[in-house]
């Protein structure tokens, strides 16, 4: 009997064991899994939502999409299309006369989608409301040093999961979770980590935006290539006022072919149509669109 009764209970310790799940794996480590990325030629593309909530409620602000082009140390070159959340439908009613006409114009300008082409830190932006600025013959603005996503690349993503740099600052002290990691990162130690961060935004942060932490989740896949990374931070952090930012960016196609090619030069200018350069100083209306 106690023989029986000793087989039952290795059985049962057997049964026990083979019904418990395993523990997952930790995900593999997607800084090393991205640099293997870095192959002349060879990219990846991505897609992006924005979403603002304030006191007049939730909802899409703007959406992208993209590629980015890597060489053997990293990006070499992007192509990004980005698109405000608004149609013809919502401006109905804008005042087009007078003294508000030239603001209008803009507004209306900004229904139409902003394209921006960064061959290495060379920056060739149209649409949106470049088209208000150029020449009649141009269609593209050059600017050296320019931004990664045009005026609308600072309500993007502002965690590039294709720099290394970015996903070691982002790592330290975060989580495991059952598909990737998850944390909080302050935005000045992303500022000092980010060159894609630092040409993003038009202007460098306060010293209390700098001190923001963007809440985020990554995503990996088996071989630890991002997949999705969501944002979460203060739109102060940005220098808007109130509310706050969700960004959830997807990537694909890691290792895909990426060529990008800056435009034909004889639709390019280098200078507004009022002679002036400097885009720093161009102010979006977008007080009037958020609410």
């Amino acid at each position: 009997m106690k023989r029986i009764l000793t087989g039952v209970a290795l059985a049962a310790s057997a049964a026990l064991v083979t019904a418990t799940p395993a523990l997952a794996a930790a995900p593999k480590d997607p800084v090393v899994a991205v640099k293997k990325q870095f192959v002349a030629g060879k990219g990846v593309k991505f897609t992006e939502r924005t979403t603002v909530a304030n006191e007049y409620g939730r909802g899409v602000f703007l959406r992208r999409t993209g590629a980015l082009q890597f060489g053997r140390s990293g990006i070499t070159a992007s192509d990004i299309t980005g698109k405000l959340n608004i149609s013809s439908k919502d401006l109905e009613g804008l005042d087009e006369s007078g003294d508000a006409a030239d603001s209008a114009a803009t507004i209306k300008a900004m229904i139409q989608p902003e394209r921006t082409i960064r061959i290495g830190t060379t920056s060739y932006i149209s649409g949106n409301i470049w088209t208000t600025l150029l020449p009649e013959d141009k269609t593209w603005f050059k600017a050296a040093n320019g931004p990664t996503g045009g005026m609308l690349g600072s309500f993007g993503q502002p965690l590039n999961l294709a720099e290394p740099a970015t996903i070691k600052t982002l790592l330290k002290g975060a989580k495991t979770t059952g598909s990737g990691y998850a944390g909080k990162t302050l935005v000045r130690d992303l500022w000092k980590a980010s060159p894609w961060l630092r040409a993003t935004w038009l202007s460098k942060p306060s010293a209390k935006a700098m001190k923001s932490a963007i809440t985020w989740r990554l995503t990996v896949n088996k071989s630890g290539l991002p997949t999705r990374i969501v944002s979460t931070f203060p739109a102060t952090a940005m220098g808007v006022s109130g509310g706050t930012v969700s960004v959830d960016t997807s990537y694909t196609g890691w290792g895909s072919a990426v060529s990008i090619k800056a435009p034909p030069a004889d639709e390019v200018a280098t200078k507004f149509s009022d002679g002036e350069d400097d885009i720093t100083s161009l102010d979006l209306p977008l007080g009037n669109l958020a609410g």
